[in-house]
């Protein structure tokens, strides 16, 4: 969100209010959900006024390991790496195994356009946590969840129904995971709320679940 002024571009002196703001702005989030996710940062943080960008990376708060394209923190370091890695997220985009074809402008007004685009699926997350997971220390309850709804978050932002699936553009989230920033010229059109992401969350695990017991291991409680 800094990379785009939703919040101070240097990142420094961030109040939890910005962050409620940046969240309904940049991604669409209803109030509501907004405040809780800021505010249920800040309690996990143990902070009161602002904070450093940064220090919402600290390791084993919200932060946690078996991230889809972030390195582990390395034994003994308080945050969490922030570079990305590329491989990691060469592997997650391969992750997204549903081509579609849907109707896109053209520069005539009065015609549409075929354009055939990769879609990430719930199944298709679920698949990519439990490889993660694998790669990773055991997570958390608390963290498996908060690695569940950030997904869950996002396909939501970007949902893409076709007749036949429901999925997230992988072109996208390629780009605002791989680079930080979002499509040119995107802005949310519709409201993300809180109970519809709980859902899609569930829906994740319970992809991750189906995936575990297809290879004999013992799904997460």
């Amino acid at each position: 969100m800094a990379n785009h002024g939703y919040l101070p571009r240097d990142g420094k002196r961030i109040t939890a209010w910005q962050i409620v703001k940046g969240l309904r702005e940049c991604y669409g989030l209803t109030t509501g959900f907004s405040i809780f996710l800021s505010y249920v940062t800040w309690i996990v943080l143990r902070k009161v006024g602002p904070v450093d960008l940064y220090e919402i990376g600290k390791h084993n708060a919200v932060e946690h390991d078996a991230s889809l394209v972030h390195h582990d923190t390395p034994a003994g370091e308080t945050y969490a790496p922030i570079e990305i890695d590329r491989e990691l997220l060469d592997e997650f985009v391969k992750e997204a195994r549903t081509e579609v074809e849907v109707d896109v402008p053209s520069s005539d007004p009065e015609k549409t356009k075929k354009e055939k685009l990769s879609l990430l699926t719930i199944a298709d997350v679920g698949r990519a946590r439990v490889r993660r997971e694998k790669q990773s220390p055991p997570l958390s309850k608390f963290h498996a969840e908060i690695a569940r709804g950030e997904v869950a978050i996002i396909l939501g932002v970007w949902e893409t129904k076709t007749k036949e699936v429901t999925g997230t553009r992988m072109d996208w989230l390629k780009l605002w995971l791989g680079e930080e920033r979002l499509p040119e010229g995107w802005r949310p059109t519709k409201q993300v709320g809180m109970f519809e992401t709980m859902k899609r969350a569930k829906g994740i695990k319970l992809a991750s679940e189906a995936v575990r017991r297809e290879e004999g291991a013992t799904p997460e409680q």
